[in-house]
């Protein structure tokens, strides 16, 4: 994908984010203090990996352990591992990172066994393979219909933090969007600014306009401007992420945002195959919708091009509109904008 066509998209994404973004942060934040109570490792990371094997995660080709920052590793088809963290003062942090490495690699799960060895026998895209991430993370994890079906485990998990915690505070408190200096830990929301950020220093960084020396500073006047808030120090402004360590500049940012944006156009198209996707969730019942991702996306590996394969499972070319209205919808009934 040409970065003149990322240029063109994130415009078009910036100039419908940033209203809704401004709309919300207006308001009085959600009260997530639920989420950083004292969850045991322990607990979390039982309750975590049952949450992923229900999605279906296969264990019998996987395994998940901890690390500093969660990724997916693939030794082969047959061996798709995720890794996860655990902050025992923020419960979502492990279970949604759960999810999202689930994600990641249910997707390599899925793909054809007979590609086995050979270039096909993997993800097509950066783009393509986040937006899986994204949506059993964010438009599954993170909807209410989820929550309808899980949250009394989640209390039976942990009576004494949950106790008298209804659904709705705990929906609002894993949406809660905010201004925040870390990327990783960024809402729904915000996200995709984080993203914008990025890529354009990055396009400026190669195109010579901008040296690695005036960066830190950059950084600080472009958050400053986008978020209002100022990074206290580099480790957590433009140092908090790994990518640029691994000495690539450019290519890897922007497509967690082109995830994000393929992630609501995928689900949408899911639905119009399978309505019943949405009250199946609520009964904690994925099989339709990971059976529609595997038939669609997963097993065809990188067999087609990302343009192909989003044509080929949604019938027209990437866009935005299922993306704003996926925000627009949620968010507009959390924050009653």
């Amino acid at each position: 994908m040409k970065a003149s066509s990322v240029r063109t998209l994130f415009a078009s994404l910036r100039d419908e984010l940033v209203p809704i973004v401004r709309a919300i942060t207006s308001q009085p934040a959600a009260d997530n203090s639920v989420l950083h109570k004292h969850y045991p490792e322990t607990d979390q990371l039982a309750f975590g990996a049952e949450v992923v094997k229900q999605l279906g995660y296969d264990f019998n080709r996987g395994r998940i352990d901890k690390t500093h920052h969660p990724f997916m590793t693939k030794f082969s088809l047959g061996d798709v591992r995720i890794t996860t963290r655990v902050k025992e003062d923020d419960f979502g942090d492990c279970l949604f990172s759960n999810m999202h490495e689930a994600g990641h690699a249910m997707y390599e799960q899925g793909i054809d066994m007979s590609y086995e060895g050979m270039p096909l026998g993997g993800g097509t895209s950066a783009g393509v393979h986040e937006s899986q991430s994204r949506l059993w993370e964010n438009i599954v994890g993170r909807s209410h219909g989820f929550w309808e079906y899980m949250y009394p485990s989640l209390q039976a998990k942990f009576p004494e933090q949950l106790n008298g915690v209804s659904l709705s505070t705990f929906y609002a408190a894993i949406n809660k969007v905010e201004k925040s200096l870390i990327r990783t830990d960024a809402d729904e929301v915000t996200y995709n600014l984080h993203v914008m950020l990025r890529f354009d220093f990055e396009v400026q960084l190669l195109e010579g306009s901008l040296s690695i020396r005036d960066l830190p500073e950059a950084w600080h006047e472009r958050f400053e401007h986008d978020f209002g808030i100022v990074p206290p120090n580099d480790s957590d402004g433009v140092l908090q992420d790994v990518h640029w360590y691994a000495g690539v500049i450019g290519g890897s940012f922007q497509g967690y945002t082109l995830g994000n944006i393929l992630s609501a156009q995928f689900y949408n198209s899911a639905l119009k195959a399978h309505p019943e996707i949405t009250d199946e969730i609520a009964q904690g019942k994925f099989s339709t919708l990971h059976g529609w991702l595997r038939e669609n996306i997963y097993r065809h590996g990188s067999k087609f091009t990302a343009p192909e394969i989003v044509e080929r499972a949604s019938g027209s070319a990437l866009t935005i509109e299922p993306y704003i209205d996926y925000l627009k919808t949620k968010y507009g009934a959390l924050y009653t904008l």
